[in-house]
Order: C-alpha cells, then sequence, then structure tokens
C-alpha cells in the first residue's frame, strides 16, 4: 500500500511534517508559513534543566505546539492518539494506512537506521509521516531527507517506544477535517499575536526578550563564576543549542523571515517584508555569535571574543528583537 503523499524537505522536522500534511489534504503551505502561524519562534534559558549536566536553551516553542497551533488557527480537526502497547500501536498504525490516511508520529532518532551513524543520537522528538507500507517496510516522508525513505518494523516499532526525556509513547496523529480554503491572514495574524506575546509579555525573567539579556548577564560572568573549564562547556552547549539541535536559533529567524515575506504577499502589506529583512539581520547577527564563542571553545579566541563580547552581542540580538516584535504586534492590531 502506498499514498500519494507530497515529500518536500525542510529545515525542521516538525514545522515540514505539519506543512506537508496540510499539503496533503488542501492548498499547498510552506514549512515557514505552518511555523509562523504555529508561533513557533521563542526563547528560554534554564539553567535548572540540565542536558548532559549543562544548562538548557531553547530557541522554539515546546515540542508539539507549533503542529497544534497551526492547525487550530487553520480550523483543521486532528485526531492524536499514544498508546501503552507497541503491538497496538503499530496495528493501529497499519490500519489507517489501510484506509489511505498518512500517519504523523513522535519518534526517537536513534532507533532510525536510516539516519547516517553520525546524525544518530539521542532525540525523542523526531517527527515524520507514514504514507505506505512494503512488506515489513513502512515508506517514511523524513523532512530532514532529500527524498522518501523506509525503516523495517522492529526499528520503526523502536522508535516509537523509545525511553527517556519526553519519550513518544507510539504517539501518532492524524488529520480529520480540513476546510476546503485555509484562511490564512487570519491564521497569520494569530500566529504573529502569539508569538510577540511570548516573547514580550511572558513574567518569566529566562523566558523572551527578557531570557537573552538573563543569558547574557550569565555568560559574562561564567569565567570568573565557573571557572575556564565549565565556562567553556557551557558555550559549547550554548552553541549545539543555537546551531545543531532542532534547527538552532539563527536557523529559526530565518525560517520565521521567509514565512514574514510570504505574509506581505498575503496580507498585501509591505511592512512584512521591512520586518523580514530585519530578523533576517537578527539571524545574522545570532550567528556572528556562535562564530564567537566556536572560536574560544576551539581554542583559536581573538581579543574581540571575549565574554564580555559575546554577552554584548546578545544584549544587541534581544534590544533588536524587542524592537521588531513591537512593530509585527502594531502592523497586526492596526
Amino acid at each position: 500500500m502506498k499514498i500519494d503523499f507530497p515529500h518536500r524537505q525542510s529545515a525542521h522536522c516538525e514545522s515540514g511534517v505539519t506543512a506537508n500534511l496540510i499539503s496533503h489534504y488542501c492548498q499547498p503551505v510552506s514549512e515557514a508559513m505552518a511555523f509562523g502561524v504555529g508561533a513557533g519562534l521563542f526563547f528560554a534559558y534554564a539553567p535548572f534543566i540540565r542536558l548532559n549536566d549543562l544548562p538548557l536553551t531553547t530557541f522554539r516553542s515546546l515540542s508539539g505546539a507549533i503542529y497544534k497551533r497551526a492547525m487550530k488557527e487553520l480550523g483543521i480537526t486532528v485526531k492524536t492518539e499514544k498508546f501503552r502497547s507497541p503491538v497496538a500501536a503499530m496495528a493501529a498504525l497499519d490500519e489507517a494506512l489501510e484506509e489511505g490516511i498518512p500517519v504523523g508520529l513522535q519518534t526517537g532518532a536513534w532507533w532510525l537506521p536510516y539516519f547516517p551513524p553520525a546524525y544518530r543520537f539521542h532525540f525523542n522528538m523526531h517527527n515524520m509521516v507514514v504514507f505506505g507500507k512494503e512488506g515489513t517496510e513502512y515508506l517514511i516522508s523524513d523532512p530532514v531527507f532529500p527524498e522518501p525513505v523506509r525503516c523495517d518494523h522492529e526499528n520503526l516499532m523502536k522508535a516509537r517506544f523509545t525511553k527517556g526525556t519526553m519519550a513518544p509513547k507510539g504517539k501518532m496523529y492524524t488529520l480529520t477535517a480540513v476546510p476546503e480554503q485555509l484562511d490564512l491572514a487570519s491564521a497569520i495574524k494569530s500566529g504573529i499575536l502569539a508569538m510577540t506575546k511570548a516573547m514580550l509579555k511572558t513574567p518569566l525573567p529566562i523566558v523572551g526578550v527578557k531570557g537573552i539579556r538573563f543569558l547574557a548577564n550569565r555568560l559574562e560572568k561564567w569565567p570568573r563564576k565557573l571557572g575556564e573549564e565549565k565556562a567553556l562547556l557551557c558555550l559549547g552547549q550554548l552553541v549545539r543549542m543555537q546551531e545543531e539541535i532542532g534547527t538552532g536559533g539563527a536557523g529559526f529567524r530565518f525560517i520565521y523571515a521567509a514565512f514574514l515575506q510570504e505574509a506581505a504577499e498575503v496580507m498585501h502589506d509591505q511592512h512584512f517584508l521591512r520586518c523580514s529583512a530585519a530578523m533576517t539581520n537578527i539571524g545574522d547577527r545570532w550567528r556572528d555569535l556562535a562564530v564567537m564563542a566556536a572560536r574560544n571553545c576551539k581554542g583559536r579566541a581573538r581579543a574581540e571574543d571575549s565574554y564580555p563580547a559575546m554577552a554584548a552581542v546578545l544584549r544587541d540580538c534581544a534590544e533588536q528583537e524587542k524592537n521588531l516584535y513591537l512593530d509585527l504586534a502594531e502592523i497586526v492590531h492596526s
């Protein structure tokens, strides 16, 4: 069995799966549009949450939030299921495929054999769409790969029931009702307002624009408070979270810039193009930080790569983002 499903490679798995599922049932929607409508852009620095015994920094909303918000804002009804039994979970997947329904899955990337060994790591929030089955192999639209891939029954079952943080527990999701025509204009406004509210008005000091400034203050003191060796470990963790894990901070800002370009066309408002250019510049500034941090981690730091200099870049990012989000909120409200 094989469903005619539109596979498109994407920068990020969740926004790519969201866009591809919508495009299968309705009009074509880009990854950038799904990401923006889903209010995917975010920031939080959580030193009390440890990843490999180092502070966690996130540049996007919680896993699953983009999919949920995008579907809700576009008036699409979804069905989400989790399972206790791996056998029952695989049977439910097979049943949906028999009915011609493409199925979204949350999986652990470590157990997916089509991932090259160098890219296989314990990440339990990887999303994909299964669109067919041939023998014991499942046909998969994994949006981080250029072409559809295959996975055998045993490894896919392991990936669906991997243990650890954010364990998927067999999670699968399908679309059950899609409007004939999507109201993109309304969804764009709602997505922008949700993002700007989270980045500007969340009261916690570690979230949004305040969170970027909080990180700047902490980073500046790392060598003195933690010692040079631990400071470099924290800096390396920041670079990994920003540039590698889940697309990265600068990467998400470039996706959002593309979303604002599309918003300008849908809304017939050129103000969004100005905002898109500003967001691209902010992404470039985050990349500047990554380069400075990487030089420190590799022992190639220059005089201009000091911890106070990196903190200054973070404060510049915070100020630019604050001004941009204020502009976007004003444009949407006008």
